[in-house]
């Protein structure tokens, strides 16, 4: 089963960075790209996290890394001129730092 969680998640944060690119280098309308960059990659990123999440080494840091992926999640539905619509970077920002620290403590 983590072999498994661990290739879905590597195709999600694939299919992330696609998202990202896309909206970086403009391939489609304005709407579309927008839509792509500043939701659907949130979403993703947020379900990446969720899968992440029950593969941490530090059980103190699963449920930490289930609020980042809800801040992100969550955070890509507002509407972008929201006041509040930042929540979805603070949520990636969170679970990259959680994320990285896992990595740390899995090497010790």
């Amino acid at each position: 089963m983590r072999h498994n969680l661990q290739t879905a998640q590597g195709i999600i944060s694939v299919l992330a960075i696609v998202c990202l690119a896309i909206g970086w280098f403009n391939i489609f309308s304005p709407e579309v790209n927008n839509i792509l960059s500043r939701r659907v990659f949130y979403i993703i990123v947020g379900v990446s996290f969720i899968l992440q999440a029950p593969l941490l080494v530090n059980k103190k840091l699963v449920y930490p890394m289930y609020a980042a992926a809800g801040l992100c999640i969550i955070g890509a539905f507002l509407p972008y001129e929201s006041k509040i619509a930042g929540i979805k970077t603070l949520g990636l920002l969170a679970g990259v730092i959680l994320s990285l620290s896992n990595r740390s403590n899995f090497r010790q």
